[in-house]
């Protein structure tokens, strides 16, 4: 089993899980470590098993995914989440990156997209299904206004290159800033976006066409 990576699956419908674990046994390079039918029992079973990912549904009994997906990252932030569910929302989808996630895929989505998916975020980066990233890219066209409207030309420059994964110390050096420049741009962005977190300003960039899920990266330094 050297070399796979670990899974659990979180949702309350046993013949969905079925399904999702015969999906990715069929995928040679994972394992599933288990099963769990709520976010309590998820949590617990994330703490027993510490998979490298773990596909989580937001409607469950009891509490929700995004507070499943809360727990998990406040006892582990480095935990790669990816929700999968019925919910084709952008402002779902948000939550879920708000909350900690680092995916969002639908359930009507083809499987080979899930397995893409789960890939980008085993490297680091975030993932979102074409039909979510289609109905971003629909209102950014519309006209409505984005948050990054209220950056100068630098901020965005900073901004584009973080959520690229890029660490401040690299920003720094591309951009030929001091690392305290940058340092101090990153704490600026976070304030005028309202971001609580620097996935939160992965969604952003996203959300505004800075750049696509899969040119994102691992924020965390």
């Amino acid at each position: 089993m050297s070399g796979k990576h670990t899974a659990i699956l979180i949702d309350d419908h046993p013949v969905v899980r079925a399904g999702y674990r015969k999906l990715l046994e069929r995928q040679a390079e994972y394992k599933i470590l288990g099963e769990a039918n709520t976010a309590k029992d998820g949590y617990e079973l994330y703490k027993r098993t510490e998979p490298n990912i773990t596909l989580m549904d937001i409607s469950m009994p009891g509490s929700s995914g995004l507070e499943g997906v809360r727990r998990i990252k406040a006892y582990d932030r480095k935990a790669k989440i990816l929700i999968f569910t019925m919910h084709q929302s952008v402002n779902y989808a948000l939550k879920a990156f708000e909350a900690g996630a680092a995916g969002y895929v639908t359930k009507s989505s083809p499987s080979s997209e899930l397995i893409g998916c789960m890939g980008a975020v085993l490297r680091g980066g975030q993932a979102l299904s074409d039909d979510i990233s289609r109905m971003i890219a629909a209102e950014r066209v519309s006209g409505r206004s984005s948050p990054i409207d209220d950056l100068g030309p630098r901020e965005v420059e900073v901004l584009k290159l973080l959520a690229a994964g890029n660490s401040t110390e690299e920003a720094s050096k591309l951009l030929q800033l001091s690392h305290k420049t940058v340092q101090n741009y990153h704490s600026t962005i976070r304030s005028k976006l309202n971001a609580s977190n620097d996935a939160k300003l992965v969604w952003i960039s996203i959300a505004a066409g800075l750049l696509k899920a899969t040119e994102t990266g691992d924020m965390n330094e």
